[in-house]
Formats: C-alpha cells, structure tokens, sequence
C-alpha cells in the first residue's frame, strides 16, 4: 500500500475498515497484537562496566599492565615491597576511569523522538468518538484533528476543512503545509508534497480534519528517522584516530626496545631479574601515560572557552573536529534563515509604486497593508518586548508590517469591524472579509496573485503580473489584494457574490529571511577554506535565491533538487557533489547521502540543522552542529554540540577554536613525546653501553605523570593564534607530526637523552654509587622537560612573545619544580623513589644541563630549524 499515491476507496479496502463506525473490538485487539504499539523503540544502551572494560583496549594501557605484571613477579622473588606495580596498575585504573567519566552521555535521541508523538488521540471506535492513549492506535483507526493537535500516527485524510500542518522539523519548510484530502500525489512525491497525509509527531496549526491512520509507531515517517538513527554507529573523531595509532606506533617500538634489550642481556650473561627490570622501564618510558588524560583536559579547557561563545560541546573530542572541518552542510529554516515570514516588499497598483516596508512606508502602501491586516485571521501578542506570534504565519507577517507602520491590528478591527467572510481554503486559495469602512460595505480579497486576477474587474493587473513575477524569481511568498464596494452585506456570502468585479490594489511580497549575521560568518567560512553547503527540505527557487543572497552559491555552482539528486548513481555523485552548493526538497537519508559523499572525498564533515529530519545527518557527519532555541530534542541528542544562539555565525568561531585547540593539542603531543623518546632513548642506550638503567620506572612515572603533566596542560590554554582562519583545513588522513613536528621531537628526545645521560655518568663515575648517578638523571631529565615546555609555546622566540605571557604555564612549571625538589629532598620519598643526596656542585652541574634546551631551542628557532605550525 502506498498511502499518498492510492484512491482512498483502495486505501480503506486494503486497510479493511468502515470510515463512518471505525474499527471494532476485536479487530483492535488483533491489529495491536499484529503491528504492536504505537511509539517508538529504543536501542540498547551501553552500562559503565562495559564503557569501563572498553577503556583497556588501548594498546598503550595493555603494555602498561604487562609491566606491571612483570613488575610483581620480580618484586615476588626478590622480596621485596609491591609500590611500583601497584603505582604503575593505580595509573592504569584512573586512566580507566577518567575515560567513562568524559565519554558522552547515553545516547537520548530515540527517546526525545519518542516525546514528541502525542499522548492522546480522537478515534472513531465501534461507531463511537473516544479519546485514547497514542500508542494504542493501529492501522486502519479513524482519527480526527484540530487546530493545536499533535498527529498521533501517519494517516491518509478522509475530509479537511481549511487544513494546514507544521512539518518543518520533519520537512524542513518553514510554512506550515496546505493540506487537501482530494490531492492527487505522485508516486514518488517527496514528504512534503504529500499534501493528502499527516504525520507523526506534527501539530496542526489551521482547519480541522478526519483521516485513516496508515502507519503507526517505527513504520512512520519519523519511525523511519528513528531506524536511520538506530544504524548509526559511534565513529572515532580524527584526533581519537591520530592517538589510537600514535599509540599503537610507541606500543611496538617499546616491545621491539625490550626483544632486543632482551636478547642482549641474555647474550651478555646478565640475570634474568635485571633484565625483566630494565624492560618495565624500557616499556613506562616509551609509554606516554598521561597522554589521553591530559588530552582530555586541554579539550575540556577548550569546551569551557566554547561555552562561553555559546557553543555547548556534547563529546570532548567534537571540538578538534569542528576545527578540521572542510565542509559545513546547513539546513536553511532557523539556521541560516529566522524561521519567521517577514513582509519585505509591496506594491500599489494605484500609483504603480514599489516600495521596500519600513517604518515610513508612503500613504498608499499603508492603505494596502490596512486592508491586508483587516483581511487577517492572525495575531501578534506584544508583551515585555518580546512578540508571540499566532495563527498563519504569513498573515502575522502583515500585521507586523501593519504594526510598523502605526497600525495595530485590534484597534483596526475595532474601527473597522468585520461585519461577514468567507475563510481561506486551499481549492480557492483566496480569503473575503466585508468590513465597514467609513460608513461603507468593502469587500476585501487576499490570496493568490494567479486566481485573485482573473477576478479583477480594475486596477493595473498587467503591471502587477509583470512585479509578481519579478518577486518570484527573488523567491518572495507573492499575496494579492483587492477589494470592492457593496451596497448590502448578504446573510450568506458566496465567493460567487463576493469575490468578483474587484479592483486591484497590489501585491504583499515576504520571504522567510536570512539572518542578518549568516552572511558574514559564511564570507568568514571561505576565507578559512571551509564549503558551505545548503541542505533544504524547502523549493529549490527559495533556496536558491537565499544561498545566493548569502555568498553560499555562487557563479559555476550547481544547485539540485531531491529528485534529481535521486536520479544521480553514486559514482556521479561522487564526481559532482564538490561543485553542488545548494539541495532543495530533500529526505532524511539523501542528507546522509551527501554527508557520506563529502566524507568519501576525504572531507571533515560537519552538519547543521534544528529538525527532527536534520538528525540522521547530524549523527552521520564527523560532527552535528544542533540548534538550542529552536532545535528539537532529537537534534540536539544527536549532535555533538548546540549552538545555545542559533547562530549560524557562532559554528566560525567554534571552527577558529577547534583550531586553535589543535594547535595546542599539538604543542602538548610534541611537549611529552619529545620528553619521552628522550626516556626511551636514554634507558635503550644505557643498556647497551652499561647494562644498566640510568632511571627506574617509578622515578619514569613520576616525571611522566606528575613533572610533566602540569606543564602539558598549561600548554593547552595557550591563545588561539590571530591567523588561525586564514588557514586551509588539515587534510582529514593529516599526521599530527605533519609540519616537521616529527623530526622536531625525535632531535629533542635525542637532545633530553643525551642530557640524562651525561648527567647520569657524571655522578656514578664521580662516586662509584649507581644511585648518585640516577638521581642526577633524575634531576637533569626532570628539571630540563619543565623548562623545555616554555620553547614549545610558540614557534616564535621566547623572548619576542614573552616568557611568562601564559601566567598558567608560570605556575604549572613552578608547582613541577617543587614537586621534584620534594621528591629529592624528603628522605623517606627520596628513598621510596631511590634518590640520593648530592653535593651543592652536583646540583649546580645539574640544573646548568637543564637550562640547555633554552638556547638550543631559540637558535633553532632563529635559523628556521622550527617551523610554524598547521
């Protein structure tokens, strides 16, 4: 069964049931039974056990924990204390639980969808009209609707009276649809052309209405969203991908350091336990253990940047994203546009005079706009500055053009009283009012230009043909009016009394219009590299003629509609889908068509919307940008952040942060890698010159965890660089070494071990004792990363932004600094840690080796050996 496209007496027939009794009984009982209830059903979500043991998939951790075990087995058999793999497992398990903490909440959007149908419905059972709960509803139920209702279910219309539904969250047009239960709708006719159906989870906002429920819980239209929702799988940000695989990578290099200390500790004859001991510290030190954590930090500083930008980042990693975006897909009502008709333009046929409305509108426009309010069923409240609009919104569009002009509706009506009409409908597609003015009966006329022309007997109807086509080709909502002089006012007006002989007296033109700030924000999107593109459920022309308006299609861009778009076969899609700027008329699953042909062309997708039918789309881009006035629930719990303004302007400076915070990611990543590798390194080549480790994995693990990571994260709340949107967007498979971050850590990391190293063979060989020789190390590797995180703050010299401009890395350093001279200066700490004192000369010698990456770094800089990032 097709319900749109069918004969109603088919229709009724296949769903076997008498429109004047409705269903009975027991055929209700079955019919539930059969097609269940009417709501929709929710997925199975993920508990915190299991998002907890999803956090030990992570290479990086799992080496941690073999560490850990190898560490307990060597600390069994020398009996000795359990401190360090029970530091190196507590490590692991905060990591863990750091980690179920910032995932994103339970995914919400099904059950806002499922909020959205109504509770009650108006049915006709065993001949009798009732009222029942909505998910009691099955196929073959007569429903009745009024002004105000929810659509309880899809249902094919039986009879309206002047019906008009709101379906913009599920079509996406601004205006509510003109409903006609005689349409004849094509088979292939999108959503909202289906002018003989209504639909789940809409509200009737004109007429009243009887229908037969066609469809009912997941087998509606937005049960259909809810499917597409359902399929949609949680997929990993670039960033999660870069650090998966950046973990992976040091994964590997740290079991191939420990096979091949391994090998030669046995080729050399060394014990086992000394060998077992040195690979734990091989592996802490080319593991970068407080990487994710810290990560995780700098985004969450970001998000609270963002919040106050009005930006709300539902997923940590959302914000890196938005910053790679090359593509933002936008829906146009109530994101690029007000979501509210505006009277823009009016023409007096009188003095054939065009005028754009403000608040000095000449006498005769005024006159035609007091004719247009009187001819209004609309109204507009006025309370405390703010305007609540009701009824028609393209008759509220008057009556504020009206109000502008020093004409208020209520006192217009009580002047000139309505003393008959005949409401609008959509076969005349014209509304008559008779109202007495100055002592006259007038008959005053609005509707459609084409049908209220053939009716005028006066005026200049070839000049107004000449202006609507004009204002339709600039995709203005074109009304007419007219009216006439009658001497009496029949006590049963016919639109074959009235509505005939009328002189013309102009045109009202009114568009949903553009927010004035979208046009700056997409100038600002093309100069940072990023393709808007507009995804509408809205006519192609009016689509067209607002992207154009706002810088989004320009000349040699393609725009389509929905059925050419299906046409299309994916490959020439694929090949087109870079030059089409403007969609109009489309479904839910086109939208994640196009998304996915953007991504399959390597493109950071991100998509904007506010309706229930954006969801699926916001849920398959690389990030959903969700509307927080105007979107609904299921928008907003399918994105990965909402916009509290609705402004489409605020999605660029989400796109400047998210860069800006990748640059610090960056800074961060290089910051602890370089001081890892330099671990690494230093550990590696003491094995093979000395057989021993110049540090232990606790004293590893304190510099990872403790010295180091204050710093990192005082890295991340570096300012977003002034150019940062004259960029082009990273490339979506772009290494996060990209830049000559790469060789830039593998020279420091040498640099830090060479550092280590020195410092360590200076106190052994001067006292003989391993133990001096670690803790000058210890010392030198420690304090030399804390000064080392001033030169990664910039690519500039130090000295030409400031050494102490960031005042949080001031005091993140400082708190390092204690932290380390604590360590060895408590004896019961320096023992734990296996520290020594040492001699004032010793102390000098190692903070003199730790001050030399500030001149090695600012040389680099100076001679271009560090380039500027992005």
């Amino acid at each position: 069964m097709i319900p749109h496209h069918e004969d109603l007496k088919t229709i009724l027939e296949t769903l076997q049931v008498n429109p004047e009794h409705g269903l009975d009984s027991n055929e209700i009982e079955k019919r539930l039974a059969e097609h269940g209830e009417n709501q929709l059903q929710e997925t199975k979500k993920k508990t915190n056990l299991q998002r907890f043991i999803e956090q030990f998939k992570d290479v990086m951790i799992l080496i941690l924990i073999a560490a850990a075990i190898i560490s307990f087995f060597v600390s069994y058999h020398e009996g000795g204390g359990f401190h360090e793999p029970i530091l190196i497992l507590l490590i692991v398990f905060l990591n863990a639980i750091i980690g179920v903490v910032q995932e994103s909440k339970a995914e919400k959007a099904l059950e806002a969808l499922k909020n959205l149908s109504a509770p009650h419905a108006r049915v006709l059972r065993n001949g009798e009209e009732t009222i029942i709960e909505a998910p009691l509803l099955v196929p073959g139920d007569i429903i009745f609707v009024e002004a105000g209702d929810f659509v309880p279910a899809d249902a094919r219309l039986l009879s309206a009276a002047n019906l008009k539904s709101e379906e913009s969250a599920l079509t996406g047009e601004s205006v509510p649809a003109e409903k006609d239960d005689s349409a004849v709708v094509p088979e292939d006719a999108p959503t909202g052309d289906r002018h003989n159906m209504i639909f789940a989870g809409c509200v009737i906002s004109y007429g009243n209405a009887r229908a037969a429920v066609t469809q009912t819980g997941m087998n509606t239209e937005m049960g259909k969203i809810a499917n597409l929702l359902e399929g949609k799988g949680e997929e990993q940000t670039p960033l999660q991908k870069k650090l998966a695989a950046l973990g992976k990578y040091l994964g590997i290099a740290a079991l191939v350091a420990c096979a091949v200390i391994f090998l030669i500790g046995l080729l050399e004859g060394m014990p086992a336990i000394d060998i077992f001991m040195i690979s734990v510290a091989l592996a802490v030190s080319a593991i970068p253990e407080g990487l994710p954590a810290i990560v995780t930090v700098v985004l969450a500083i970001g998000v609270q940047r963002m919040v106050k930008q009005k930006a709300i980042i539902r997923r940590l990693p959302a914000v890196e994203t938005l910053g790679s975006a090359s593509v933002i897909c936008t829906d146009k009502t109530g994101t690029l546009t007000e979501n509210r008709m505006t009277l823009t333009r009016a023409y007096a046929a009188e003095e054939n005079l065009k005028e754009e409305i403000n608040e000095e509108n000449s006498q005769v426009i005024k006159d035609l706009l007091r004719y247009a309010t009187l001819c209004s069923d609309g109204k507009v409240v006025f309370e405390d500055g703010n305007e609540e609009h009701i009824g028609d919104p393209t008759e509220t569009a008057i009556i504020i053009a009206a109000h502008i002009n020093g004409m208020d509706k209520d006192d217009l009506d009580k002047k000139y009283p309505r003393v008959a009409e005949i409401p609008f409908d959509s076969d005349r597609k014209l509304m008559t009012t008779v109202n007495q003015i100055d002592g006259k009966n007038v008959v005053i006329v609005k509707g459609a230009f084409e049908v209220l022309a053939k009716k005028c007997a006066a005026g200049n109807v070839a000049a107004g043909g000449k202006y609507a086509d004009e204002m339709s080709k600039e995709a203005l909502r074109i009304l007419a009016v007219a009216t006439k002089e009658i001497s009496a006012v029949p006590d049963n007006p016919t639109p074959e009394q009235l509505e005939k002989g009328l002189t013309f007296l102009g045109l009202l033109g009114m568009i949903d219009p553009p927010r004035p700030e979208a046009k700056q924000a997409v100038s600002l999107c093309r100069l940072a590299g990023i393709k808007p593109v507009m995804i509408t459920g809205d006519h192609l022309l009016t689509a067209s003629a607002i992207a154009g308006r706002l810088g989004i299609l320009l000349e040699g861009d393609e725009k389509v509609s929905g059925k050419e778009l299906a046409a299309m076969t994916e490959d020439e899609f694929r090949e087109r889908v870079d030059k089409i700027s403007v969609y109009a008329r489309v479904s839910p699953s086109d939208k994640i068509r196009i998304v996915q042909a953007w991504q399959q062309r390597e493109a950071v997708v991100a998509m904007t919307g506010d309706g229930v039918n954006d969801a699926p789309a916001l849920k398959t881009a690389d990030i959903g940008c969700a509307m927080g006035i105007t979107g609904t629930d299921v928008a907003k719990e399918a994105s990965d952040m909402i916009l509290t303004d609705d402004n489409f302007a605020t999605i660029v400076e989400a796109v400047r942060q998210g860069r800006g915070i990748f640059d610090n990611i960056k800074k961060v990543v290089g910051f602890l890698l370089g001081t890892n590798i330099g671990e690494l390194l230093a550990v590696f080549l003491a094995m093979l010159i000395w057989k021993q480790t110049p540090l232990l994995s606790m004293q590893l693990l304190w510099i990872n965890l403790v010295t180091d990571s204050f710093p990192a994260i005082a890295l991340g709340m570096e300012p977003v660089e002034e150019d940062v949107m004259e960029r082009k967007p990273k490339p979506k498979n772009e290494s996060i070494f990209a830049g000559g971050l790469g060789l830039q850590v593998l020279l420091q990391g040498s640099m830090f071990a060479i550092l280590a190293l020195v410092g360590f063979v200076a106190g052994w060989n001067s006292t003989g004792d391993i133990n001096t020789g670690r803790t000058m190390a210890f010392l030198v590797l420690a304090l030399s990363q804390v000064l080392h995180s001033f030169n990664m703050r910039s690519t500039h010299s130090l000295f030409k932004i400031g050494p102490f401009t960031n005042k949080y890395l001031t005091y993140a350093a400082g708190l390092s600094v204690v932290l380390v001279l604590i360590i060895a200066f408590t004896p019961f700490l320096a023992f734990t840690f296996s520290l020594t004192i040492l001699t004032a000369e010793f102390y000098l010698y190692a903070l003199l080796l730790a001050l030399i990456p500030i001149p090695v770094l600012e040389l680099a800089k100076k001679f271009g050996l560090v380039r500027a990032r992005g």
